[in-house]
């Protein structure tokens, strides 16, 4: 019954991601993932994995899904998350000017924070390279750390961005999506008929004054192949549109950076077999920033304790090792591929700083934040007949983090001490397992899913004092169904609806700390609930002579948002104010987004897009504004492809952020304008192992504010200029393919 309908139900739902135009942007699964004949149709059509987490054609998913490959990286010439997503409409990084102090707010320290996807951002979008999570954001106080950072560009092969709810698919965190990183694989590197192969490369980039070079060797031979890839970046800092040098709080220019990042990628795949591989993965990531941070001394006549200097140091660091097992036989009785990884991941933050301060000893603050993690994933497919055809997928997926951070320093706030710890260490533990259905009739796909997730929260008290801790677990379910209908050529229109669930971390449970002086306090909860997504998009899509096209609309709606409030004291050190984590917003997000894509002849292309976002929440029956949700945009692009040379033009407009839908508060906030940003760039091929890239990036010298980037500023601040978005930059590649 199921042998040879096997093979023509695979063949069947590989057929549906075949081509249509080869010129579209790709991802595919690992070289050791699956067999050379999916390997190339991945790599010749739209397709993607994270939707599913299965191989289907971009076009045949019920759900909205951007495909970035490292061409398209390499010929933007982008060198971070921040760049490489600038394109798109609905989706953003925020990353503000480093402005941040030793003991006050923490802006710009963290970098980039995450990834916005629609309107929500944070550690509710879910992370995943080469399925292994990033570790979450974390901010107290003045430390703060952001999950871009976590990421080398260099090393990437492609990258997914799935809008809505991803519970289904991964389980915790992806309230609002998730972002998948794929990196490069050795047979990435190596050309048809290639046993050995590699690739250098070399840039500068304006913006940050960043030199960088990438150097990667692969070989391969019947039962092995082997990669090594590393890169090297040095840079200051990021440019923008101020002026104002001035060594003070007053200063709107940044604040002088110095940085480099140092990336290693190793892989090592052993075909045991013609069914199965055996791969190890090794990644490396150090980055290190020293700033000089003139904004924050105080101006003259300075006051008692107030700063004079402060220079800190940060190191980001990032360790993994992978071990991944595949099989595939389309022959084979009822398991026709079997995926299983076993990983480990080491991630730290430090973040040092002096101080010298007016009449005062110099302070220093040490702080640290550590994830450590094991886990192991597996995935099945089974393919079936019957009265239907389907795909089934299943499987199980299992972490333990150990979680610690540690603040250190001299002279520790009034009711302190040093060192101490702002949550006890965690061992926090997520599994669960999730069942999907690939159902095909005829013209209409559907595909219902399910899932269910347990966590637990277990604190120690060691090292953490005598403030009484609290464990957490609980449980979630996550259903999601979907539907692709091909109802003509050239239109197919799709509806998903699904649900997502974020479980409460560590910090949020057992958040402990006291700053008697300023009259405030924090304490955990033990019973915060789960925060959760329900969301519908409905969709039309479709190709059809040379013309492509998209239209989304969807409505997220979210309950139980985790968020820390004032729940008593009256902010003196004989009764401070207490602070604790609660379940309390519930928020609605809507929107439309629209792309279309038109190739003129065989070597012009012209893009465009729009998307429009509205979200507010709601506590205690009181509606008001999302800050985080994103003006109006709109794209235009046009594309020249002569083989040997080609090159490109983006017009880019956000409309201004209307003042009537910033969250209120106790001052009016700023509101950024409206803007329209030209960016142009080329490319050259000389020789066909040789390629030169050109970018001008704002080539009209635009002076504008990203609304991502200054959300919270206050209208009247005499600082707006600090926040800019940088002015004409350059950014110049030379790579070759050997």
């Amino acid at each position: 019954m199921l042998r040879k309908a096997n093979v023509a139900i695979a063949l069947s739902l590989t057929l549906q991601a075949l081509p249509q135009q080869s010129s579209a942007q790709v991802t595919s699964v690992p070289d050791a993932a699956t067999n050379n004949n999916v390997e190339n149709a991945a790599q010749l059509s739209g397709v993607t994995v994270s939707a599913t987490r299965t191989l289907r054609k971009v076009d045949d998913v019920p759900s909205s899904v951007s495909v970035i490959t490292d061409q398209t990286i390499q010929k933007e010439g982008a060198r971070n998350l921040k760049e490489a997503f600038r394109t798109e409409l609905d989706v953003t990084v925020p990353t503000g000017p480093t402005r941040f102090g030793e003991g006050g707010a923490p802006t710009g320290r963290g970098g980039q924070e995450g990834v916005n996807i629609r309107g929500l951002g944070g550690n509710q979008v879910l992370m995943l390279v080469d399925g292994i999570r990033i570790p979450n954001g974390f901010t107290f106080g003045p430390f703060s750390t952001g999950r871009g950072e976590f990421l080398d560009i260099d090393g990437l092969k492609s990258v997914e961005i799935l809008r809505g709810p991803a519970s289904t698919q991964y389980g915790s965190d992806g309230l609002a999506g998730a972002v998948t990183f794929q990196t490069l694989n050795p047979n990435d590197l190596l050309k048809q008929g290639q046993s050995v192969g590699g690739f250098a490369r070399v840039g500068y980039a304006s913006i940050d004054q960043a030199g960088s070079g990438t150097l990667a060797l692969a070989g391969k031979n019947e039962k092995w192949q082997a990669m090594v890839l590393g890169s090297y970046r040095q840079g200051h800092e990021t440019s923008n549109k101020a002026s104002n040098d001035d060594k003070t709080t007053e200063r709107t220019l940044p604040n002088p950076v110095d940085y480099n990042n140092r990336y290693l990628l190793g892989k090592v795949i052993l075909s045991i077999d013609t069914d199965q591989q055996l791969g190890l993965t090794v990644e490396s990531q150090r980055r290190t920033q020293k700033t000089n941070v003139f904004s924050a001394r105080a101006p003259a006549p300075l006051r008692p304790r107030s700063t004079t200097d402060l220079i800190t140091q940060d190191v980001i660091e990032r360790d993994r090792v992978s071990l991944e097992h595949r099989y595939n036989n389309l022959n084979a009785a009822w398991i026709q591929s079997a995926e299983t990884r076993l990983y480990w991941q080491d991630a730290q933050v430090n973040q040092y700083a002096t101080e010298q301060r007016n009449r005062s000893p110099e302070r220093i603050r040490d702080n640290t934040f550590r994830t450590q993690v094991v886990g192991l994933a597996t995935q099945f497919q089974t393919n079936l007949t019957g009265w239907v055809n389907q795909r089934l997928s299943y499987g199980l997926d299992l972490s333990q983090s150990n979680l610690s951070a540690l603040r250190d320093g001299t002279f520790p706030p009034y009711g302190s001490k040093f060192p101490s710890k702002p949550f006890p260490d965690t061992t926090y533990t997520l599994g669960g397992a999730f069942l999907q259905s690939e159902i095909e009739l005829g013209a209409v796909s559907v595909i219902p899913g399910v899932r269910f997730d347990r966590y637990a929260i277990d604190p120690s008290a060691k090292g953490y004092g005598n403030t009484a801790l609290a464990s957490l677990s609980g449980q979630a379910v996550t259903p999601r169904i979907g539907a692709v209908w091909r109802l003509a050529s050239g239109f197919s229109p799709y509806a998903q609806l699904a649900r997502g669930f974020r479980a409460p971390t560590p910090e949020q449970v057992n958040n402990g700390f006291a700053n008697l002086a300023s009259g405030y306090t924090s304490i955990g909860n033990s019973t915060l609930k789960p925060e959760y997504a329900d969301s519908l998009e409905i969709g039309f899509r479709g190709q059809s002579h040379g013309l492509r096209y998209s239209v989304a609309g969807f409505e997220n709606r979210y309950q139980n948002f985790i968020s820390q409030e004032v729940i008593g004291g009256g902010g003196r050190p004989s009764n401070p104010t207490v602070y604790q984590y609660v379940n309390l917003t519930n928020a609605k997000i809507q929107g439309l987004v629209a792309q279309l894509e038109v190739k003129l002849g065989q070597r012009w292309t012209v893009q465009t897009g729009a998307a429009y976002l509205k979200g507010d929440s709601q506590i205690d029956g009181v509606s008001t504004p999302i800050n985080s949700v994103q003006p109006f945009k709109a794209l235009l692009g046009l594309q020249y492809d002569a083989g040997e040379w080609g090159g490109q033009a983006t017009v880019l407009y956000s409309a201004a952020k209307d003042p009537s839908r910033i969250t209120p508060g106790r001052t009016s906030q700023f509101a950024s304008p409206d803007y329209t940003v030209l960016d142009l760039g080329v490319y050259w091929k000389p020789v066909p192992n040789l390629t030169f890239n050109a970018n001008i990036n704002n080539v009209l010298d635009t002076k504008y504010w990203r609304w991502s980037d200054v959300s919270g500023l206050t209208e009247n601040s005499r600082i707006a200029d600090a926040y800019t978005a940088s002015g004409r930059t350059v950014q110049v590649s030379m790579r070759y393919d050997f």
